[in-house]
């Protein structure tokens, strides 16, 4: 599994981790977000935006059937309203937020939606702040291909 998973390039900025995102995902056609309700809805927009020209879905938690495709508008990506399908992505990618105590996600749980949805040979991507997923202990516990993390500092100026 992912535990043995080393650092193998930096990045900067919002920027930077898209570009990283977007180098992960290049070869994949349709890519599944699963993440926290509202929280990492508006980061599954900004990475969905930044591969636009790819088919892109969010599962909120482990509910596959409140599954929603993005589309692209004028002024950024937006969930339609219908249902959507993620079975056959290449690429499932894990929002930070699920890893939050507060959902108290399975992880077993999330390993079957993982392969329910994801296409033989797919790659599982983390995305994250603050190192979560290895706070929360999952990195032996879902088998991640890559796990791109941010660490979050700034200051309040008046």
């Amino acid at each position: 599994m992912g535990d043995n998973m080393k650092d193998v390039e930096d990045w900067k900025g919002i920027n930077g981790q898209l570009v990283s995102f977007k180098n992960e995902v290049e070869d994949a056609q349709k890519i599944t977000f699963i993440g926290s309700p509202g929280v990492c809805t508006p980061f599954a927009e900004l990475l969905a935006y930044a591969v636009r020209d790819k088919e892109s879905h969010f599962i909120p938690l482990l509910d596959a059937d409140d599954c929603h495709e993005f589309e692209s508008k004028s002024y950024g990506m937006v969930l339609k309203d219908e249902v959507s399908n993620p079975e056959g992505s290449d690429v499932v990618v894990l929002l930070g937020g699920l890893s939050m105590p507060k959902y108290d996600l399975n992880t077993g749980d999330l390993n079957a939606l993982i392969k329910d949805i994801l296409k033989s040979g797919g790659k599982i991507i983390g995305v994250c702040f603050m190192d979560m997923f290895t706070k929360a202990n999952w990195l032996d516990k879902v088998d991640f291909d890559c796990i791109i993390d941010g660490t979050l500092t700034g200051v309040v100026k008046k």
